[in-house]
């Protein structure tokens, strides 16, 4: 079998939370060897599911780090490794002698990724890290729509799921700038800056906006999501006008009678005809209705229970469930590798017994000094020099490529002259293009094709979500650019995975979402399924791809040779679901609903309505749930109603139970707030049409590394005479390429 590719690197991972353990997972399968260090009687072997799937081909060594003798024990471990992972708080770091400086100080070729709560240099960077709390004092809970007014309990842990793609992320840049400069260093995030990558859609804010721009995307928008005849619910994405029943059914119904139906509804901005397709889809049963939009291309999915797309055929297919024989639960169905790469991915055996490693202790022998390279005068971003060439659209390909920028790459942006599909949601556009360069051209037309050829001979990097068909009719299919420039990575992102019978389909985040279970879980219990509006099928994707594609970089540096890297939407979100398995017998292990008023998953982690405003209860130890209960008793709600949230906070914080004020409508207040901007978390810079923009800055924190967040979106075509003539082409080239409709300059 050929050498994976992080074969040889080993990771010391001290995480408890499912962000760390998933990074260390992800590090795992790419072939490096991960050790977990945890404490005996680790509480988090009590999730069995979800430490089986996350844990999967590590070893487990036991310590306690407050012991000076296992305290030598991890110095040991560390002076053999390459990367450290945990999920301490800067305080707790220190506690334990993991302070930045001081790991750089004793092991200068170490990479260091922690993710905590908050960014390190944030005013609330030592509070205790949970995904609630962040989202509630980010005003998040207050951003996603509900079956009744107010805030609302988010069932996913989608911070957490974004964060461990950040972590691994950051871990191969450096690993990567390690290589360029000799020596390692940090590249931490935090669950707060993972929460607001979807933001990046909704939350920016411009000096002179646009009337589309001013606009944005209200949470209130109708969903496609449309009950079928026999009860169950079909997420719709776009217009299904055009397939034979609907275009049959609306001409029966006669023009009035359809318009009588739309005015029922809020205007869709994806179906013109949202409530005469509602009152349509009602009349038959699900399973026909999707059948049919598949056979016309119809983009669109059943919302299916938790567990059900385990038994997915193109899920299995394309290795997203995987059969591991784990030591505790014995033969069990898991999420698989969501990514693609050769040498491919290792799927791990079962997750290891407490302690099985601590024989293979590295002794007293093994902690010599560990020389680096002292860097250069001018430490430049971790990707600096890459060269990428973005040909995607909507948001999975585009936000890649932006990350990509932030790391450093230059990035050249192609969008048709009449501009990408996204550029009418002006906002949600902005959000996924800063740093990049904009050229307009029409791909697929033979005159182009010489620029094409150019701008891929120029490219390290090739990065896509558009279907593989349309890739190959407009001739930027990876084996057209491979015979132009074999040392490319090429990474290409899909819906449903690179082989089956959906491979080519089309997908959204949507339809992940539904046939994952998602928006089942997220309706709450006996309710209507409602979409997560953050869109965490996109940004898993693209993340994922983006770890994929600086794995095949990783590769390239190592053996010369380019490859075809992968992530899909299916993949990646499938990957989420790791908190259940299917047992030998079909059974799913046990779930935790969402109640039926989605406000929570138990009396002690749920919100709660004050007599002024919303509170959130994040109370997950034991000793923090009897504090809670024995406090507001057996009618939690009566408690909370009687007393304002600034009363309610202070009785919780009085018995240290860990809960938090449900913030609303923060937009305006985050992008204004001091704490925020000294942490990072914001971007400013000069827009060719809006002024001065400002938007969600660092995802992550490379300490003496810049990142690279000065340039804004550009406008359509704003710089394409620019690339185009350092490739070599004349100004009357370009003029006749734009004359004949082909470029836009």
């Amino acid at each position: 079998m050929s050498q994976a590719i992080l074969e040889g690197i080993r990771v010391i991972s001290l995480c408890s939370g499912i962000a760390g353990s998933a990074a260390g997972l992800q590090l795992c399968e790419a072939g490096a060897e991960v050790v977990m260090v945890e404490s005996p009687g680790n509480p988090a072997r009590d999730h069995q599911a979800l430490f089986a799937v996350l844990n999967r081909g590590k070893r487990s060594v036991t310590l306690e780090l407050q012991n000076p003798a296992d305290h030598q024990q991890l110095r040991l471990l560390l002076a053999s490794a390459d990367v450290l992972l945990h999920d301490f708080t800067p305080a707790v770091a220190q506690a334990h002698g993991l302070a930045d400086a001081l790991l750089a100080a004793d092991f200068p070729r170490l990479v260091v990724s922690a993710i905590s709560g908050w960014p390190q240099r944030h005013a609330l960077a030592n509070a205790i890290p949970r995904e609630t709390l962040i989202l509630a004092r980010l005003g998040l809970l207050d951003e996603q729509p509900a079956h009744r007014p107010g805030p609302v309990f988010v069932r996913m842990p989608f911070a957490n799921w974004l964060a461990c793609w950040l972590c691994v992320v950051g871990v191969m840049a450096r690993l990567l700038a390690r290589d360029r400069d000799g020596c390692g260093g940090i590249a931490h995030t935090s669950l707060a800056q993972a929460a607001l990558v979807p933001m990046t859609m909704h939350w920016n804010r411009a000096q002179t906006p646009t009337a589309a721009f001013a606009k944005g995307l209200d949470k209130h928008i109708p969903i496609p999501l449309h009950q079928c005849a026999d009860g169950r619910w079909l997420h719709v994405h776009y217009s299904p006008d055009q397939s034979p029943w609907m275009a049959e059914a609306l001409s029966e119904l006669g023009e009035t009678e359809v318009a009588r139906l739309n005015s029922l509804w809020p205007p869709s901005h994806v179906a013109p005809n949202f409530g005469a397709n509602k009152a349509i889809i009602a009349t038959r049963p699900a399973q026909e209705w999707v059948e049919h939009f598949w056979q016309h291309d119809v983009a669109a999915q059943i919302a299916g229970a938790f567990g059900d797309i385990y038994f997915d055929e193109q899920a299995r297919l394309n290795g997203y469930v995987v059969e591991v024989d784990d030591v505790q639960l014995g033969k069990t169905l898991q999420p698989g590798p969501a990514w693609q790469v050769q040498p491919p991915a290792r799927v791990g055996a079962s997750a290891p017994l407490a302690g099985e490693w601590n024989a293979g202790l590295p002794d007293a022998d093994a902690l010599l000094a560990v020389q680096g390279r002292e860097p250069g005068p001018a430490p430049l971003p971790p990707l600096h020099g890459l060269k990428v060439l973005d040909l995607g659209a909507y948001l999975a390909g585009p936000f890649a490529c932006m990350l990509l920028a932030d790391l450093g790459a230059e990035v050249v942006k192609i969008e048709a002259p009449k501009g990408d599909a996204m550029r009418r949601l002006e906002r949600i556009f902005s959000g996924t293009q800063r740093g990049k360069l904009g050229v307009a051209l029409q791909l697929g037309d033979p005159q182009t094709e010489p620029v094409v050829e150019a701008l891929a001979s120029w490219a390290d990097v090739v990065h896509h979500n558009m279907r593989l068909p349309a890739a190959r009719k407009l001739k930027v299919d990876y084996e057209h650019l491979r015979a132009l420039n074999p040392q490319l990575v090429y990474c290409h992102v899909s819906a449903y995975g690179p082989t089956g019978p959906r491979a080519d389909w089309p997908g959204f985040d949507q339809l992940m979402q539904a046939s994952c279970g998602w928006e089942v879980e997220q309706g709450g219990e006996g309710q209507a399924p409602m979409w997560l509006r953050f869109g965490v099928g996109d940004f898993f994707a693209g993340l994922s791809s983006l770890y994929a594609l600086l794995l095949g970089l990783y590769e390239r540096n190592r053996s010369g040779a380019g490859q075809m890297v992968s992530a899909s939407l299916l993949g990646a979100t499938l990957l989420s679901m790791s908190e259940a398995v299917v047992l030998e017998d079909g059974s799913l292990t046990p779930v935790v609903h969402l109640d039926a008023q989605q406000t929570g998953l138990n009396d002690a982690h749920r919100l709660y309505l004050c007599s002024d405003a919303w509170l959130v209860v994040a109370a997950l130890q034991p000793d923090e749930m009897q504090r809670f209960t024995a406090l507001v008793g057996s009618r939690p709600e009566d408690y909370f109603a009687d007393l304002t949230r600034q009363a309610a906070l202070a009785a919780l914080a009085g018995v240290q139970v860990p809960a938090q004020a449900v913030l609303e409508a923060q937009m305006d207040a985050f992008l204004d707030s001091p704490d925020h901007a000294a942490a990072g978390l914001h971007a400013h810079y000069s827009h060719a049409v809006y002024g001065d923009l400002q938007q969600i800055g660092a995802f992550w924190d490379f300490g003496n590394l810049p990142l690279s967040l000065n340039r804004p979106p550009p406008a359509l075509g704003q710089h394409t005479r620019q690339v185009l003539e350092q490739l070599g082409f004349t100004k009357s080239e370009l003029e006749h390429l734009a004359s004949a409709g082909l470029a836009a300059l």
